[in-house]
């Protein structure tokens, strides 16, 4: 009997929401205490500050330009490499419950497996793996999923149609009449993709997927070794937590955070001095992300919105550290702890104020590249609390799950087995992370490089819609941790902005030929 695994993930969650790396709204004493006892990274950066593109990076174990899934809406193919069918051919039982998103959701024709083994109530199918065997969908035996709403065919959807349909118009509607991304208003202050939604806490997706997952782990024999990946839909937007939890956190009590420029003039001086996407987007008149609602123009948020927006969302992140704690409770009540080791991490980030904009897009600064970290070995491994200040990435979780479990990373996988404390980090070379974006949506194509090292993020911009080559950011983290000096054109910068570009550079992935195609908006 080895070692067990599970594999937390939120979606869409920044750094500073968790005790533990300094929060001040949340109170996520579940995930504090696994960083007590683990090791917390300080500096934990994605392969791309978007979902799709992120989940598959996390699987696969590749860079996004490798494994493909270039944009939301990019179909990861099913026959990628999965460090879930490595772990189901060692003999470990696999599991995902909750937010998958490695396939388009909008999917009306069932065109893709994951929608279909939903709608049909099934655990999963046998679809081809990377070495052209086949075996159960991308290595999991079992898949039990949801996303932010209970519309659609998945399997919360389904069982929330079929027990609680009443409770489902209590829902914020992610899309509008016109099958666009919603912009409307809700809450005290009717700010953007708030709803106060009366749902029960027990039929909200947060507690099924931890219930889902009790289950799941019920059924398995007391020496099965496991992979769980637990994957909750919050914080993300829509922010429509139950409505007997709002009270956990007044919205006028909230302070507004460090990266919200006080007054439009402060807020549009620091905008114009970054490249013209970030300008064009608070405006209004350009957006770059799906994601983000065409008809809700950013300079018109006030300062109580964001307030609102902060408030509610630390409401779902402390549902969801609850949720955590009953899980984590259950693996201790079948013996199974000492040999537990607990990863918990998001896919991305959220803007949540800075810069006086909300959700996400084409933006590499820490409000969506600085993300939430915390691996808590297994006790039996004797692995000594720490925390790492050099920076990983997404790209390491596959390479490390493997590690776990006590086998070699595969070849085909692009990171490293996280480092236990920075002497493991220095050791083996974890000096840079980069990040990725790539975009062509409503007649817009942004494309982003950009590399984190040695206190340093530097970005660089390929020719899209609105840049010819030439832009780029670069950020002073110690000087400047809010990133709002862009020193791209200082001269005092031009070295190690030279240094930078040329490193990044030097460590560009290799790109998938020929290009996945769009499929769906996400």
């Amino acid at each position: 009997m080895g070692r067990k695994i599970l594999f937390i993930t939120t979606d869409q969650q920044r750094y500073d929401t968790l005790g533990c790396n300094g929060g001040q709204l949340s109170r996520t004493p579940v995930v504090d205490g696994l960083a007590a006892e683990g090791i917390r990274y300080e500096r934990a950066v994605p392969q791309s500050v978007v979902c799709m593109p992120s989940r598959s990076t996390m699987l696969t174990g590749q860079y996004p330009s490798t494994h493909g899934v270039w944009m939301n809406g990019v179909a990861l193919p099913v026959d990628a490499p999965s460090v879930a069918a490595v772990l189901h051919r060692a003999g470990y039982r696999t599991a995902l419950v909750g937010k998958p998103h490695f396939e388009p959701f909008l999917d009306p024709f069932g065109r893709f497996p994951e929608n279909t083994i939903a709608r049909d109530g099934l655990p999963t199918a046998q679809t081809r793996w990377a070495d052209g065997t086949i075996g159960p969908h991308r290595g999991f035996d079992h898949l039990e999923l949801a996303t932010h709403s209970p519309a659609g065919n998945l399997h919360y959807a389904r069982w929330m149609m079929e027990h609680h349909v009443d409770a489902l118009g209590g829902f914020y509607a992610v899309l509008d009449k016109d099958l666009e991304v919603n912009a409307d208003g809700g809450g005290d202050t009717g700010a953007p993709q708030v709803k106060v939604n009366p749902v029960a806490r027990d039929w909200y997706h947060t507690d099924w997927v931890a219930d889902r997952t009790i289950a799941w782990l019920d059924g398995l024999a007391a020496d099965d070794d496991w992979f769980c990946w637990m994957s909750f839909p919050d914080p993300h937007h829509p922010w429509d937590p139950p409505a007997s939890e709002l009270g956990r956190v007044d919205w006028r009590d909230v302070p507004l955070p460090a990266g919200y420029p006080a007054s439009p003039r402060e807020r549009e001086c620091v905008l114009d001095g970054k490249p013209r996407h970030w300008r064009l987007w608070y405006d209004g008149e350009l957006v770059s992300n799906y994601e983000a609602p065409t008809k809700w123009v950013p300079a018109t948020m006030t300062a109580d919105q964001v307030r609102e927006v902060n408030a509610v969302n630390a409401v779902e992140v402390e549902l969801i550290d609850e949720a955590i704690g009953r899980v984590v409770a259950a693996v201790a009540a079948r013996g199974w702890d000492d040999d537990l080791d607990v990863v918990v991490t998001t896919d991305h980030g959220e803007l949540q104020g800075d810069f006086g904009l909300l959700f996400k897009g084409p933006y590499h600064v820490d409000g969506l590249m600085r993300l939430p970290l915390v691996w808590r070995p297994a006790p039996s491994a004797r692995v000594a609390p720490a925390a790492v200040t050099r920076p990983v990435g997404l790209v390491d979780l596959a390479p490390t799950f493997c590690s776990i479990a006590g086998l070699a990373a595969e070849p085909w996988m692009q990171g490293q087995a996280l480092p236990v404390d920075d002497g493991d980090a220095e050791a083996r070379g974890f000096q840079r992370v980069l990040t990725e974006w790539d975009s062509e949506l409503f007649g817009v194509a942004v494309h982003l490089r950009t590399i984190t090292r040695d206190g340093w993020v530097c970005t660089t911009y390929r020719p899209g819609t609105v840049h010819d080559g030439t832009e780029g950011e670069l950020y002073d983290l110690a000087d400047d941790p809010l990133q709002q000096v862009n020193r791209w054109d200082d001269p005092a910068g031009r070295a190690i902005r030279d240094d930078l570009v040329a490193d990044l550079h030097d460590h560009l992935p290799p790109v998938r030929v020929p290009r996945l195609p769009l499929e769906a908006p996400v």
